[in-house]
C-alpha cells in the first residue's frame, strides 16, 4: 500500500514512524515533512492547504490511502476534496470536523445532546461580552475561561484569574483581532476543578476504539504558568485513568457524541476523535473535542500500542472498524519532552544547528517537528517546537527519568523545555 502523510510536525513524524512498522506498507511519503520523516519516508514539497495539489500528486503518484495529521486541512475540506477525487482519506469531513473548528458548535452539540460539559455562552459583540464579565466574580478562586471559537494552534483559550486579565482576553480577540477570524466569536466558559485527561478514540463514526489515556501540558513553563502552547510534554498512561473510568468515557462521551455529529453535521465523524477531559468530582466532563491525534500525547500514545496502525486507520476511514481487532497495549509507560526555540510561544528564532542527537541512549525515541537540514546537511531548527523526545519505562517515572537524563545530551541555541513533566503523577 502506497501510503502519504499530511503535516510536518512531531505528531505526523510519529504517525510516520508507527505506519512504517506494516507489513502491508510499499511506500511512504511525508507532505510536507520534516528532516525526522525524511529518514523514515518520502518528504514531497507541497502545502497542506492547497487540497487540490495534494490530491492531484496523489493520484499521479497511486496513493492508496492519505493519512492527514494537522487541523486546519481538516477543517478546510480536505477529506472532502479527495474523496471526490476518489482518493481514500483518513479523517473526518469538514461538516464533522467543526467539532473542533467551531468551538461554539460543539458546546450547542454538545448541551443539546446531553453531553457532560461545562456552561459556556457566546459572544460575537464586546460590549456585550465585558458587561457579562462584569457580572461576574472573576477571581483566583473562581476563574473564567475565555476560548476562541475558532482554530488557534492551542493558543485560543484563556484562563483569566481577575476581571482584568478577563477584559484584555476578550479586546485580544473581539477588538484587535490578534487571532484573526478564529476570536471574531468567543465563549465565556465555566472554570473546571479536578483533574486533565486526554483521550484518543478512532473510530468509522458508529464504532470506536480507544487509545491508551494520556496526559498533556500546554502551558509554557513550570507548574503551569506562562502562556498556552501547542503542548510542552505528556506521558502515558496516568494511573487515575482506569479501566472503570475508561468505560464511563466510552458510553458517555464518545459513543453519544459520535451519534450527535452524525446528527448535527449529516455525515458520519470517521477518523480519530480527541476527547479533552476533565474528570472532576461528579465524573468526566468535555473539555474540548479535537478532530485529528494531538500532540504531543500521539508521541506516548502511538509507541506504546500493539497492532497494524495502517490496517485500523483504513479501517476507520473505509467505515468497517469492528473488521480489525482492538488494538493491544505494551505495558510500558511512555514519557516524552518537548524542546522549543527561544521565545516560543511568541515570536522565535529559526536556524541554530543542532547537536547530541547522535549520543541519546538507544532506547530513545526523537520525533522531530520544526527541524530541517541545510545544503551542508547540517540539522537545523526551523519552528517553535523542535523536537519531542521520548523514552519507554516500566513505570512514568522510569520513563520520565530516561527521558530527562537524555534531554541533557541535545545542544540548540536558546533551548527550553518544561522540567516538571509527568512530575505530579509520580509526586515529585
Amino acid at each position: 500500500m502506497r501510503v502519504l502523510v499530511i503535516g510536518s510536525g512531531a505528531r505526523e513524524h510519529a504517525l510516520c514512524w508507527a505506519i512504517n512498522q506494516s507489513n502491508g506498507l510499499t511506500r511512504l511519503y511525508c507532505a510536507p515533512g520534516n528532516a525526522g520523516t525524511a529518514e523514515i519516508a518520502e518528504n514531497v514539497r507541497l502545502d497542506p492547504m492547497n487540497f487540490k495539489a495534494c490530491a492531484a500528486w496523489a493520484l499521479e503518484h497511486a496513493i492508496d490511502f492519505t493519512v492527514i495529521g494537522p487541523d486546519d486541512p481538516l477543517a478546510g475540506g480536505i477529506v472532502d476534496v479527495f474523496a471526490a477525487h476518489g482518493l481514500k482519506a483518513f479523517g473526518p469531513t469538514a461538516a464533522a470536523a467543526r467539532i473542533e473548528s467551531s468551538k461554539a458548535w460543539a458546546k450547542r452539540v454538545m448541551l443539546a445532546h446531553g453531553i457532560p460539559t461545562a456552561h459556556a455562552d457566546t459572544y460575537t459583540d464586546p460590549i456585550a461580552a465585558h458587561e457579562a464579565i462584569s457580572r461576574r466574580t472573576v477571581s483566583g478562586d473562581s476563574p473564567v475561561v475565555i476560548k476562541a471559537d475558532g482554530l488557534a494552534a492551542g493558543k485560543g483559550v484563556v484562563i483569566a484569574n481577575d476581571a482584568e486579565s478577563a477584559h484584555q482576553a476578550l479586546d485580544d480577540l473581539l477588538v484587535n483581532h490578534k487571532l484573526g477570524r478564529a476570536g471574531n466569536e468567543v465563549l465565556l466558559e465555566d472554570y473546571l476543578e479536578g483533574w486533565e485527561l486526554s483521550l484518543f478514540a478512532l473510530t468509522d463514526g458508529e464504532h470506536a476504539y480507544l487509545l491508551a489515556p494520556a496526559r498533556d501540558y500546554k502551558r509554557a513553563l513550570d507548574g503551569n504558568q506562562g502562556k498556552n502552547t501547542g503542548g510542552m510534554g505528556a506521558y502515558s498512561p496516568p494511573a487515575a485513568a482506569t479501566p472503570e473510568l475508561l468505560a464511563k468515557v466510552k458510553s458517555r462521551i464518545v459513543l453519544p457524541t459520535l451519534q450527535a455529529i452524525e446528527e448535527e453535521a449529516g455525515c458520519p465523524f470517521r477518523g480519530l476523535l480527541y476527547a479533552g477531559l476533565m474528570i472532576t468530582a461528579s465524573g468526566p466532563v468535555v473539555v474540548e473535542f479535537n478532530a485529528r491525534f494531538g500532540d504531543p500525547e500521539t508521541q506516548v500514545v502511538v509507541p506504546r500500542l500493539r497492532g497494524d496502525f495502517l490496517q485500523m486507520c483504513l479501517a476507520a476511514a473505509e467505515g468497517n472498524l469492528e473488521q480489525v481487532e482492538e488494538p493491544g497495549w505494551s505495558l510500558e509507560a511512555m514519557c516524552a519532552v518537548v524542546l522549543a526555540s527561544a521565545g516560543y510561544p511568541g515570536p522565535f528564532d529559526k536556524g541554530a544547528p543542532i547537536s547530541g542527537l547522535d549520543r541519546l541512549d538507544e532506547e530513545v525515541m526523537v520525533f522531530h517537528a520544526g527541524t530541517e537540514r541545510d545544503a551542508d546537511g547540517q540539522l537545523r531548527t526551523s519552528g517553535g517546537r523542535v523536537l519531542t523526545v521520548a523514552a519507554p519505562g516500566a513505570t512514568v517515572a522510569e520513563a520520565r527519568a530516561r527521558v530527562y537524563n537524555n534531554l541533557e545530551r541535545i545542544h540548540f541555541a536558546g533551548a527550553h523545555w518544561r522540567k516538571d513533566i509527568a512530575a505530579d503523577e509520580i509526586g515529585g
